[in-house]
Formats: structure tokens, C-alpha cells, sequence
């Protein structure tokens, strides 16, 4: 039962879901709940408040988003039971429904949780219509690692046929390129190197204020601190030649781009109702391995939407076999209440949509292999992250190439250059040579 009690040292805890724009977002709730006297509840805790920030791309995500509300009701029985996000927007009804939630807010509501954890009335939904929702909230996170992840855009106009992110985020809106890179530059003076530049579509930027995202990036790379920048996904038709050449040049952005594709039909392209078509595709990577051979591109791409049929997908998988790309994130089809995709013919089963994930993983596979084992050999500079184990850590490189290491606390949060070597026992990273104390290297044998 929620009451007006005093925040002081009120113990609050988190989970996030989905993407980085989350973990942005439950960073600056966070942040506001720590200035009016919370503090974060450690593992064993009782907490007072939980916060659920959750998503909804897929049935899957509500499903892990249900059983995340249920574990934290059991684990925090008498804690004010928080549930926002995409789920929360959508589907307000439901998670009302469940028991232990004491409110759901909406995305408008998200950022006024010290309001409503105030109110004495026991109205447990508060939600905005989504085309009602115009305001613009900038958040940034650091998680336990050494990168940062700054919300630089929100919502999509784009209304593909298989997605609800824009009845979940509304409308695209950013704040100004001042502002954005006073919210970066805050993020440098709290000892961020890296800040990952993140939106529900990021290219899309200044839409909302009449500026660019080109602007943007500009003006980014004229911070005079020590940085590095990376653009989260960007669409196809939104990564241009300017900008590409741009990141070529530039003294902060590593050459590193994941650009959403979707499908590798042009046919079933046009059934997501997507802004592009395979030719834009492989021209952008044609573009970036031209000037830049050693970027690292990862893309995303979805199996089994409404009407693809084994033509289609064979069309895909030749098309995405062919391009010089580093790695790939598939996605099974998942049904969507209110999208148009329900509206087209011709459905494709759980286990064929599996059948074509499993395929596109083993290529995906395959890519990031090759493109590992040319790195072997280079130099290259690492931005080492916290303890990965007992013995190691980790870092990335530039073009992303995922460093093993013996672990030494005084490089945590430094980038080293360092040559990459070989693959690690796992196969999920290079490991870096030479080892400059011989005993250590007995112990990374060992």
C-alpha cells in the first residue's frame, strides 16, 4: 500500500529490459530517486521500492518482463511495486492485473515516479495516451561497464507493418544538439570514455528542433576531451555518404555501425513497409568497407514475418551471405496486437521461424569468425572493462573486436594499445600479446 513516508534511505531496487535506451532511462529515474534520499538496495536486501523498466518488441519480452514482476514480488514481498516501460504502455491493463503491482506508468509518466510514489490515492494506472506524448526526457547510463549509453532521440514515425514501438514511444523527439552535448559532456566529467549515441531511431534526430543528426555527430567530435563515440542502429536511408566519410575522419567515432536490415527480399521488405531496398543496403556497406576495410557492421535482421515465404528467405540468406559484414542479431517473428502485419495472408509457423533463425545464426557465426581472424596480427586500442572472471578482463577495440586479458585493476576504465593474438579458450574474444610478465602468461596457460 502505497503512503506519503519520507525517502530517506528508503531502499529502492531495478530491472531493466530490452534495450540500451531502457537502461538509459532506469539510470536517470535512478539518479532522481538517489537526490530525494533513496539509495540502492544490495543483493539480500529488503527493498522498499521496486522499479520494473520493461519492453515489449516481442510476446517474448512481456513474457520475461511477467516473470521478472512475479521474482520481484516474491524476493521483495512488501516493496511498492513500480512497472513502466513499453509494456506498460501498451498493455496497462494486464500488468495492473498482476498481482504485487502498485502502479503502472505509462511513458509519459516514467520520469514523475517521486510524484506518484507521493500520491495518497490508490489509482494504480497513469498513462498518457501515446499521441498526447511530445516532451522529450534526456538520460544517460553507465551500467557497470566503462561505456556510457546517452539518449539522443526518442519514439519512431516510421510505423513498420511488424512493429508497436511507436504506440509504445510516440512521436520522434529529441532535445537540441546544445543540450545533447552538454549531457555528453557531463557524462566525461563522471570519467565516461566511451558514450554510445542511442535512440528508438537515432538517425532521425532533429526532427523535433530543426537540426540534423549530421549536425549532431559534428558537433560531438569537437568536444576537446579525450572520447570515443559510436552511433547506435541507424536506418539505411538515414546513414548517409556524409556521414560515413565523416566517421572515416573523425578525431572521436570508432568505425563501428549496426544498421538494421530486416530482410534481404526486397519483396518482403516492402510487406514491413521499410525505406529501402537491398541495393541501399549493400551500397552503405560497400561504402563504409571502401574507406574504411577494418569497420566492424553488424546488422539486424528478422525471420518469419507474415507472408515470407521459402523463396523469399533463401533470397535473404544469399543476399546477407554475400555481404562484407561482421556479425548478425536475429530476431524470430513475433506477433504484434494493432500492427498491420496481422493483416497479410500466408502466416509461417514457430518451427520454420526457428528453422530460419537457427540458419542465419550459423552465418552469423561465420562472419564474426572471418572477421576476428583478419584482425589477428593488428594493433590496436582497447578500452578495458571491469573483471571478467577470476583472472581476466575485457575490453573492446575500436572497430569492436572483443580483447581477453589477465586481469589488473589499474586498467579498468584505460584504453591500451595493445596486438591481438588469438582466440581465447571460449572462442568469444582475442586474446593480446605479448604478455609483459611471463608468470602471468603461466597462469593464462594454466
Amino acid at each position: 500500500m502505497i503512503d506519503n513516508s519520507l525517502f530517506n534511505n528508503k531502499k529502492v531496487a531495478f530491472h531493466t529490459l530490452g534495450c540500451k535506451l531502457n537502461f538509459a532511462e532506469t539510470s536517470a529515474i535512478g539518479k532522481q530517486l538517489f537526490d530525494e534520499g533513496f539509495v540502492k538496495a544490495k543483493p539480500g536486501e529488503q527493498a522498499d521500492v521496486c522499479i520494473i523498466n520493461t519492453c515489449s518488441v516481442t510476446d517474448t519480452a512481456d513474457h520475461k518482463c511477467r516473470q521478472a514482476i512475479n521474482r520481484l514480488n516474491r524476493l521483495h514481498p512488501n516493496a511498492i511495486m513500480v512497472v513502466t516501460g513499453c509494456y506498460a504502455q501498451l498493455k496497462p491493463d494486464e500488468i495492473a492485473n498482476i498481482e504485487g503491482v502498485d502502479l503502472v506508468l505509462g511513458a509519459n509518466e516514467k520520469f514523475s515516479i517521486l510524484d506518484y510514489l507521493n500520491k495518497s490515492d490508490k489509482t494504480k494506472i497513469h498513462r498518457t495516451e501515446i499521441n498526447k506524448v511530445t516532451e522529450f526526457k534526456p538520460s544517460r547510463s553507465s551500467d557497470d561497464r566503462t561505456r556510457y549509453f546517452l539518449k539522443v532521440q526518442d519514439g519512431c514515425d516510421y510505423f513498420c507493418t511488424y512493429c508497436t514501438i511507436p504506440y509504445a514511444r510516440g512521436k520522434s523527439r529529441n532535445a537540441s544538439i546544445a543540450e545533447t552535448v552538454k549531457s555528453a559532456r557531463q557524462a566525461i566529467s563522471e570519467g565516461a570514455k566511451e558514450i554510445v549515441l542511442s535512440g528508438v531511431n537515432t538517425g532521425d534526430f532533429g526532427k523535433s528542433t530543426n537540426e540534423t543528426f549530421i549536425g549532431l555527430v559534428e558537433a560531438l567530435d569537437a568536444i576537446p576531451e579525450d572520447i570515443r563515440f559510436r552511433i547506435s542502429s541507424i536506418e539505411p536511408n538515414l546513414l548517409t555518404d556524409e556521414l560515413i566519410e565523416f566517421v572515416s575522419k573523425s578525431r572521436h567515432y570508432m568505425p563501428h555501425f549496426h544498421i538494421p536490415l530486416q530482410s534481404g527480399s526486397n519483396e518482403v521488405l516492402k510487406l514491413m513497409k521499410r525505406r529501402y531496398n537491398t541495393e541501399l543496403f549493400a551500397q552503405k556497406v560497400s561504402t563504409i568497407k571502401k574507406i574504411m576495410p577494418d569497420a566492424f557492421i553488424g546488422v539486424d535482421v528478422i525471420v518469419g514475418v507474415r507472408g515470407e515465404t521459402n523463396e523469399h528467405f533463401e533470397e535473404a540468406r544469399n543476399f546477407i551471405a554475400s555481404l562484407d559484414i561482421s556479425q548478425l542479431h536475429v530476431f524470430s517473428y513475433s506477433e504484434r496486437a494493432g500492427t498491420k502485419m496481422l493483416e497479410i495472408d500466408h502466416p509461417v509457423s514457430n518451427q520454420e521461424r526457428k528453422r530460419r533463425s537457427d540458419i542465419l545464426h550459423i552465418l552469423s557465426d561465420e562472419k564474426i569468425k572471418v572477421f576476428y581472424e583478419k584482425q589477428i596480427g593488428k594493433t590496436v586500442n582497447i578500452l578495458w572493462e571491469s573483471q571478467h572472471n577470476a583472472d581476466f578482463m575485457v575490453g573492446f577495440s575500436d572497430n569492436y573486436i572483443k580483447a581477453e586479458r589477465l586481469y589488473d585493476k589499474s586498467l579498468v576504465n584505460t584504453v591500451q594499445q595493445v596486438k591481438l593474438d588469438c582466440w581465447n579458450n571460449e572462442r568469444n574474444a582475442l586474446k593480446i600479446a605479448p604478455h609483459p610478465d611471463p608468470l602471468l602468461k603461466e597462469r593464462e596457460q594454466a
